[in-house]
């Protein structure tokens, strides 16, 4: 989907699970490290990547199990896990301590799970994009839209008819509405099938919740979630709000679940405003 000149590079994570990440954008720019959603990979961003890289290295990541990088067999549920990853990743492209980190629905909790393990040393500030801080039982920072909570188990299924027919319920919660955005529709549609079934079970089996952590973040937040969201409720949006002490928030009227495909100019002007006052 970029047509600006893209690098693939890999780093180790502590388990030893490679976790490979696509730059785009100069690499003397301030980093901006793109964590996906569960089942997704890098290349979900869509046209977003080459506008947010006139301005920003842009760090597109495959979260473990997913996409170019490693799927171990276990380890899913352990946060040091996913902090390790994304600090293999800052260390070797943000070392100078001024990256953003953008977490989309599960990127979320993976934003949470590093700064919770890592601090804040090396981060300038986070984007949440229909994301969870929280997820489990009870956990008022991971509370699911419906078309989640229709989906499972089916999501989880080996067999092909399943899942695809699990996968299928989401609909356009991704895109938005309209047939422009078939092309990408496809490709998520695509990617998420090919997550091993086994990663995307391996990925709801934990309890975990950042109340604390989010309710002393000594750095900015920008909270962007649709109103209409049916994958991550907009009330997961609204806990992480009221919990962290300097948040803009952007709720968008009627939107879903993937904003930076539904209106992609909106959503990297909005982005764009709160980096720039970093």
């Amino acid at each position: 989907m970029t047509t600006q000149t893209a690098r693939l590079r890999e780093v180790i994570s502590r388990d030893g699970t490679p976790i490979v990440y696509r730059v785009t954008g100069s690499d003397d720019a301030r980093p901006l490290v793109l964590l996906h959603g569960w089942s997704a990979s890098l290349r979900c961003w869509g046209d977003v990547v080459d506008e947010f890289a006139r301005r920003y290295k842009v760090v597109a990541v495959d979260l473990r199990g997913h996409g170019y990088s490693g799927a171990p067999e276990t380890g899913y549920d352990d946060p040091a896990n996913w902090a390790a990853d994304v600090a293999a990743v800052l260390a070797a492209e943000a070392p100078n301590g001024d990256g953003v980190l953008l977490g989309w629905s599960y990127g979320g909790l993976v934003v949470c799970d590093y700064l919770a393990d890592r601090g804040t040393a090396r981060v300038a500030g986070i984007v949440l994009t229909g994301a969870i801080t929280g997820i489990g039982r009870n956990q008022g920072g991971g509370q699911t839209g419906p078309k989640m909570v229709a989906a499972i188990p089916g999501v989880f299924a080996e067999s092909p008819s399943q899942a695809v027919r699990a996968f299928a319920g989401f609909g356009n919660a991704n895109t938005g509405p309209g047939d422009d955005k078939g092309v990408i529709a496809q490709l998520m549609f695509g990617t998420s099938l090919s997550t091993p079934p086994r990663v995307r079970s391996a990925l709801f089996y934990r309890n975990s919740g950042h109340d604390e952590l989010l309710a002393t973040l000594d750095i900015p937040a920008l909270i962007l979630h649709g109103t209409a969201d049916p994958v991550v409720d907009v009330a997961s949006a609204e806990h992480a709000a009221q919990l962290i002490p300097d948040v803009v928030t952007s709720f968008w009227e009627g939107a879903q679940h993937g904003l930076f495909v539904e209106d992609p100019a909106r959503f990297v002007k909005i982005v764009n405003q709160f980096v720039g006052g970093l």
